[in-house]
């Protein structure tokens, strides 16, 4: 068994690779900065596009991960509530295998509303879902170093703990999905984007499943 220093460090790994992860897939938003850049003919326009986007994304990774801080303050059910959570995650990920159609209301988001479009998309492809698992193995390994605190602490502990997690996740994403997006802006331009688009849905529902599946197997071994 991984000693915890090392199993903490790769649970953070992991925050940082779905981040990055995240950011290479269109899906998350990064060719509709570089549509917006060269619609302005501006590359401030990319930096903007790039920061809404981060922010709706970073939104939507607290909301799913902060009602789990109060959650896993019930220490004897921390197991459980892993296991469920995982069992989210699977069920995601094998919907999204089944039905490939994105969300219809995605597309009635208006071009200048990046942030909310960013926030819905990442709440529609289980973006944040896909970071619970990690965040409560985060959550359970950082308590075998400090034993049983009281609720209130623990709580305020794992709340710092979930917004760390959705910024190092978000600056991983954007990092990604940045240099994409500059790469596309600065040097190759929408009609190359249009010619070697790459669908990553079928990977991304494999992921939420392998995700979930780590989560549950993680829960059940402690």
């Amino acid at each position: 068994m991984l000693s915890d220093p090392t199993s903490l460090a790769a649970l953070w790994g992991a925050v940082i690779f779905s981040g990055l992860y995240h950011g290479v897939n269109p899906g998350m938003g990064w060719p509709l900065a570089v549509s917006a850049a060269l619609f302005e003919q501006k590359p401030s326009a990319l930096l903007r596009a790039l920061a809404a986007l981060s922010i709706g994304h970073f939104i939507a990774m607290t909301a799913i991960l902060l009602p789990f801080t109060v959650m896993i303050t019930l220490i004897e059910w921390e197991s459980q509530i892993r296991i469920g959570a995982g069992l989210m995650v699977i069920a995601l990920g094998l919907y999204l295998l089944w039905n490939r159609r994105h969300p219809r209301f995605l597309a009635r988001v208006k071009p200048t509303q990046l942030g909310l479009w960013s926030f819905l998309a990442a709440l529609a492809h289980g973006a944040g879902l896909m970071l619970v698992p990690i965040y409560l193995g985060i959550c359970a390994v950082s308590e075998l170093d400090t034993g049983h605190q009281a609720a209130a602490s623990l709580m305020s502990d794992n709340i710092k703990t979930a917004f760390t997690v959705a910024t190092a996740h978000t600056a991983a994403m954007m990092l990604a999905g940045g240099l994409l997006a500059a790469g596309m802006y600065f040097w190759l331009g929408l009609k190359f984007l249009s010619k070697t688009w790459f669908n990553l849905d079928i990977a991304w529902a494999l992921s939420l499943i392998g995700v979930g599946a780590i989560g549950v197997a993680t829960a059940t071994t402690h």
